[in-house]
């Protein structure tokens, strides 16, 4: 039995996860090698999932998009409001870099104008946490901080 090709959707969803990938690997200025053996896949399934090829498993996804600081989710495309989804919240609140030093420092390689969800804000925080010069944090980036280690870490920051 042979296995059946992904719909032209399925691809077009595949390819941009790839391209996400790719970019921020590239973002981030790591090595395809190094990326590829932190989350435990080959070089060549590395670059498979970088041009999306529905043959990578969605594990090996996870675990890159994981080693990259990213998410893979799977979002309704149904015509139902947000409000009637069960477990859907408010909209995600997005950051400014520009809004906190040690976040702008550590984002060195982002554009200034570059907004993250603060999910991905506590994971740069939590990843380059040995780059934060913590002398230099305000009592208001401070407070980010902590409330991001609330609300999405379980009241923990993982450094």
């Amino acid at each position: 039995m042979s296995a059946r090709r992904p719909a032209p959707p399925a691809l077009r969803d595949l390819s941009a996860i790839g391209g996400t990938l790719r970019r921020r690997r590239q973002a981030l200025q790591l090595a395809a090698a190094a990326t590829a053996r932190s989350a435990g896949i080959s070089r060549a399934t590395l670059y498979r999932a970088e041009s999306g090829n529905p043959s990578v498993t969605i594990g090996a996804y996870a675990s890159l998009a994981a080693v990259l600081g990213l998410r893979i989710e799977v979002a309704d495309t149904t015509a139902c409001p947000a409000d009637a989804v069960p477990g859907r919240h408010e909209p995600e609140t997005r950051v400014s870099l520009s809004q906190y030093g040690q976040l702008r420092a550590i984002a060195w390689n982002l554009a200034d104008d570059t907004t993250l969800t603060e999910e991905e804000a506590l994971s740069l925080y939590e990843r380059l946490w040995r780059h934060v010069d913590q002398s230099a944090l305000t009592d208001d980036e401070r407070a980010f901080i902590a409330s991001l280690a609330t609300r999405f870490g379980g009241g923990v920051l993982l450094v």
